[in-house]
């Protein structure tokens, strides 16, 4: 296994890698809206839903992916009232063939944080 870490991010916070290779799989690391030195984006929740999936896509690039190999997404929500903005976001981002994904709402350890996104690729 390999460990994925893009360049320009800062060393994660808690005691994770932002991503790892195993074989022809990807793993994506629950990624929030932070800036790459770790600051946490505040702010509209739409740039917000950007900057978290810029950050999916920064660990996809360094592990030799794009967002077109990714093939399941876990999604967290910090309130079922933002699931229909996070999926006008999402759509443009992911188009007309989106991955397997699952939507889940949670309670954040970090008041300003009100998405989270991790994903798998495949790279075979």
């Amino acid at each position: 296994m390999q460990r994925v870490h893009p360049e320009g991010f800062a060393p994660p916070a808690v005691p994770l890698t932002h991503g790892l290779r195993a074989g022809d799989f990807l793993f994506v690391s629950g990624q929030v809206a932070t800036s790459p030195d770790g600051t946490v984006f505040i702010g509209d929740f739409e740039a917000e839903v950007e900057a978290t999936l810029d950050n999916v896509e920064a660990v996809l690039r360094a592990g030799g992916a794009t967002i077109a190999n990714v093939a399941k997404v876990n999604a967290y929500l910090s309130n079922s009232a933002l699931f229909a903005r996070f999926n006008a976001v999402y759509a443009k981002r992911f188009g007309d063939a989106p991955p397997a994904r699952t939507t889940v709402v949670v309670n954040f350890g970090h008041a300003d944080v009100r998405v989270e996104v991790e994903a798998i690729a495949y790279l075979g």
